[in-house]
C-alpha cells in the first residue's frame, strides 16, 4: 500500500475558483460524475439520473449556530470567539482569538450582551460560561459563522442560503455544504426515481476548518464532533441492502458518522462522538457512494475522499474540475463519487 504525506493532498487552485456567494438558486450547481478514471460533467438537477430506484440517501440534518461571536476583555482588547460545542450548565467550548490570551477567572463582553467568564483552557479551545442560557444568547445575539475564505462578511441572503433546507437540530458552526444543493423540488425529484432518504446528525465543529500541521499523517489528531443515528435510519440502510439499493452520503458529515457509527455486527444505533480520521486504505462498511463539494488543499476531508473514490482519481477529477472552471469549497459545486473496492 503507498504510504501518503501531507504533500501528497496539495494542488493549485487559481483563487478566482473559490466561490464566494451561492448561486441563485441551490440545485443549479454543477455536478462532476467521478467513476474511476472517467469523469464526466452534469447538473445537480440531474442527480436522480444518477441514481436508481431503490437507493438511499443519507442527509445530515444538523442546523448551523450563530456561532461567531466579538466582543472585548474587561481590559478593552478586542475578542473573537467562535463557539465550537455548546455544553451542560450555560458552558461553551471556543475559540478565542484576541492579542493576549484571556486568563482564567478573567471576563469578556461579547457583541455588547453577553456575559462570558473565561475558566480556562482545554487543548486548543476555551471554556467559557454565559451568564444565560447558551444556546439561547448565541442565537439571538451572535453571526452566523461564514468560511474564512468567503471574504466577506455574512449577509442576509446568508441565513437561509448557509442553512441546508433539511436543518433542523442545531449545532453546527459550519453548514455540510453537500445538503446546500438540496431544494424541494430536487428532493421530489429524487424520491419519484423510487429513492428514499434518510437522516443522520454529525455537528460539524470549527475544527473543520484546521489545518494538518504535520508530515507524518498518522501524527494528525482530529477534533471531535458528536453525532446520532436515529433507529430508523439504521433499518432503512438495512432495507436498502436488501433490495439492493445503494447508501449514498450526502456530505463527508453524513458519511463520517455512518463510518463512525459501523462496525462488522451492524449499524450502532443512538448518539456518539467521532474523531475519525479516513485516510487511504480505511475500509468502508457503509456508503457505496459520496455527494461532496470540493476541498481546500492538504485538508482532512480531501484525504477523506482520496481513500473513497482513489487517490489517482481524485487527482484527475480535481485537474478536470479546475480546468473545467468549477466552482470550488462551500458555496461552489458538487461531485458525485464511486467507492473504488478495496484491491
Amino acid at each position: 500500500m503507498m504510504s501518503f504525506t501531507l504533500a501528497d493532498f496539495d494542488y493549485d487552485l487559481p483563487p478566482e475558483l473559490i466561490a464566494q456567494a451561492p448561486l441563485p438558486q441551490r440545485s443549479a450547481s454543477r455536478l462532476l460524475v467521478v467513476g474511476g478514471q472517467d469523469c464526466s460533467d452534469s447538473f445537480m438537477t440531474d442527480l436522480p439520473l444518477h441514481l436508481r430506484p431503490g437507493d438511499l440517501l443519507v442527509v445530515n440534518d444538523s442546523r448551523v449556530l450563530h456561532a461567531r461571536l466579538l466582543g472585548r476583555k474587561a481590559s478593552g482588547g478586542q475578542v473573537e470567539v467562535l463557539v465550537e460545542r455548546v455544553l451542560p450548565d450555560n458552558e461553551v467550548l471556543a475559540q478565542v482569538r484576541a492579542s493576549k490570551s484571556p486568563q482564567a477567572g478573567s471576563r469578556l463582553l461579547l457583541e455588547n450582551v453577553i456575559d462570558a467568564e473565561v475558566l480556562g483552557r482545554t487543548g486548543e479551545f476555551y471554556r467559557l460560561r454565559f451568564a444565560g442560557n447558551a444556546l439561547e444568547l448565541i442565537e439571538q445575539h451572535g453571526r452566523l459563522p461564514l468560511p474564512p475564505y468567503v471574504e466577506r462578511p455574512a449577509a442576509d441572503a446568508d441565513e437561509t442560503r448557509y442553512q441546508t433546507v433539511f436543518a433542523r437540530n442545531k449545532g453546527s458552526v459550519a453548514a455540510p455544504t453537500a445538503g446546500l444543493h438540496f431544494d424541494a423540488a430536487l428532493l421530489a425529484a429524487v424520491r419519484e426515481r423510487g429513492v428514499e432518504v434518510a437522516y443522520v446528525t454529525l455537528h460539524v465543529g470549527a475544527g473543520t476548518f484546521q489545518p494538518v500541521r504535520v508530515d507524518d499523517l498518522s501524527q494528525h489528531r482530529m477534533h471531535t464532533e458528536s453525532y446520532v443515528v436515529p433507529a430508523e435510519t439504521a433499518t432503512a440502510i438495512a432495507t436498502a441492502r436488501l433490495r439492493g439499493g445503494r447508501v449514498i452520503a450526502i456530505g463527508t458529515t453524513s458519511l463520517r458518522a455512518l463510518e463512525s457509527a459501523a462496525s462488522d455486527s451492524g449499524i450502532k444505533v443512538g448518539a456518539g462522538e467521532t474523531a475519525i480520521f479516513i485516510t487511504p486504505g480505511f475500509r468502508f462498511r457503509v456508503a457505496d457512494a459520496l455527494l461532496t463539494n470540493f476541498h481546500l488543499p492538504r485538508s482532512t476531508l480531501l484525504m477523506l475522499i482520496s481513500a473513497f473514490a482513489g487517490y489517482e482519481e481524485i487527482r484527475a477529477a480535481y485537474r478536470h474540475a479546475i480546468a473545467a472552471r468549477y466552482r470550488f469549497f462551500s458555496y461552489g459545486d458538487a461531485m458525485l463519487l464511486t467507492r473504488k473496492e478495496a484491491p
